[in-house]
């Protein structure tokens, strides 16, 4: 499995990404939402939201950022404070102010209360159409059946445009708040515009093949406009441009990973010519090498970068990754232990290393590794990923009692309650009685008790 860039399937998340429901598509299955776990592109996320988020008084910290594997643009808020943003979606904007202008409308519809209003108007709308299908379906069993039919099909056509009409005016509230955003952060809404330009284009595309942003975000002329209007009242007052070096560096190499993991080794190759000497370009050719595999080419790539940038933690964990799945433990965890040296407060870059040393077999790596994972279950709640090689390194060590607690807090963030009420129990028993551990494990296996 890969480490730098991971997917999962968390049932929980799914579920709360449903909450926003699609008025107008019908959402994915929830085991068809895979969500991607990459701390690079985490935290080039991070840096294009966190002043956002500051604005509207939400709090760098508050929410949840999740990279959705979908090649479909979309992107939206659910179950809180939880951003969605597609994989889709990011590798096509061409410059970084587009997902800043769209992360600044999701925000929009956060600090706007539209979650909670969506819900109503959704509630109020199917009340509508059941209400419809009720009296339809009382008509066709009266012998009435085309009147019955069109009653029904009647009462679901309206609702549906009854909720499309309330989306129409949370999608303008959102975009005003955005630009209040943007101009808040010094920042121009030419992105967000770039992006209203390229949905635009997919309008007069069938239902079925529309990207789900232009669905679940109805998009109209009058939206477009405002925005294009506060675009060039910008650009007569003469303000700088958007995007720092840095930040555009970043985006670059971002849309050159997903596109050097999620595209064919082959495609990203072509997209990416040896002729092309730019970090990111180097960079998507190191993966794409790596994946095919062609392992040595790709260290001759990744080391180049490494020479070039040796303090860049992001170089030192995909050289850790590739080097850990091609059986090079030792050399893997060098790499990965620079990579933590340089940015220990992130979870996956401690977990990658804490895998890597329990890999090697070695005891005192072992005990290392404990540290690494406690430090990453701290720094990230509820991975379940985290607590279960917790357990296992706690195992290795010898501590029986602390290794069946880690399972079981493993297991319960997994839903597996038989499991986790199992190594609950165990803890209790093997625990110091009133300990913390002792207290944690016997709520955790009344907690799994109840919903077996």
């Amino acid at each position: 499995m890969a480490l730098a860039l991971r997917l999962a399937r968390p049932a929980l998340l799914v579920c709360a990404a449903l909450v926003v429901a699609s008025s107008l598509a019908a959402p994915a299955k929830p085991q068809d939402l895979s969500l991607i776990r990459d701390a690079e592109i985490e935290d080039t996320i991070r840096a294009y939201a966190a002043p956002l988020f500051d604005a509207a008084g939400l709090g760098a910290g508050a929410v949840r950022v999740h990279i959705v594997n979908d090649r479909r643009l979309n992107a939206f808020v659910a179950g809180g404070l939880n951003l969605f943003v597609t994989s889709g979606m990011l590798a096509a904007a061409e410059e970084p102010g587009e997902i800043t202008g769209v992360i600044a409308h999701e925000i929009g519809h956060i600090a706007s209360g539209h979650l909670i209003r969506t819900r109503g108007a959704m509630e109020d709308a199917t009340a509508g159409a059941i209400l419809g299908t009720l009296l339809g379906s009382g008509a066709i069993l009266a012998g009435e059946g085309e009147a019955g039919s069109a009653l029904i099909m009647g009462a679901w056509t309206m609702a549906r445009q009854n909720l499309l009409r309330y989306s129409r005016t949370q999608e303008q509230a959102a975009d005003q708040a955005a630009i209040r955003l943007l101009e808040s952060t010094g920042q121009s809404a030419e992105g967000l515009l770039a992006m209203f330009r390229r949905l635009e284009n997919q309008e007069f595309l069938s239902v079925d093949r529309q990207d789900p942003y232009l669905r679940t975000h109805p998009l109209t002329r009058d939206r477009i406009r405002f925005v294009r209007n506060q675009v060039e009242k910008r650009a007569r007052a003469g303000a700088p441009p958007p995007a720092a070096e840095a930040l555009a560096l970043a985006h670059r190499r971002m849309v050159a990973k997903l596109r050097g993991f999620l595209d064919s080794p082959k495609k990203t190759l072509r997209a990416y010519p040896q002729s092309d000497q730019s970090v990111a370009a180097r960079y998507a050719r190191a993966i794409a090498l790596y994946r095919i595999p062609e392992i040595d080419r790709a260290l001759v790539e990744l080391n180049g970068l490494l020479a070039d940038f040796p303090d860049d933690p992001w170089f030192h964990e995909l050289k850790g990754q590739i080097l850990f799945e091609n059986g090079r433990i030792a050399a893997a965890v060098e790499s990965y232990e620079r990579a933590v040296a340089l940015r220990g407060d992130s979870a996956l870059l401690r977990f990658g290393l804490a895998r890597a040393q329990l890999e090697t077999g070695d005891p005192a790596l072992a005990e290392a590794a404990i540290g690494h994972l406690e430090t990453a279950t701290r720094l990230e709640e509820g991975r379940p990923s985290y607590w279960h090689f917790l357990g296992i390194a706690r195992g290795r060590a010898g501590d029986r009692a602390r290794s069946s607690l880690a399972l079981a807090e493993a297991a319960y963030l997994r839903g597996r309650m038989a499991e986790a009420r199992h190594h609950a129990r165990a803890a209790t028993k093997a625990l110091p009685e009133g300990s913390p551990g002792w207290l944690r494990a016997g709520d955790i296996a009344a907690a799994a008790g109840k919903r077996q």
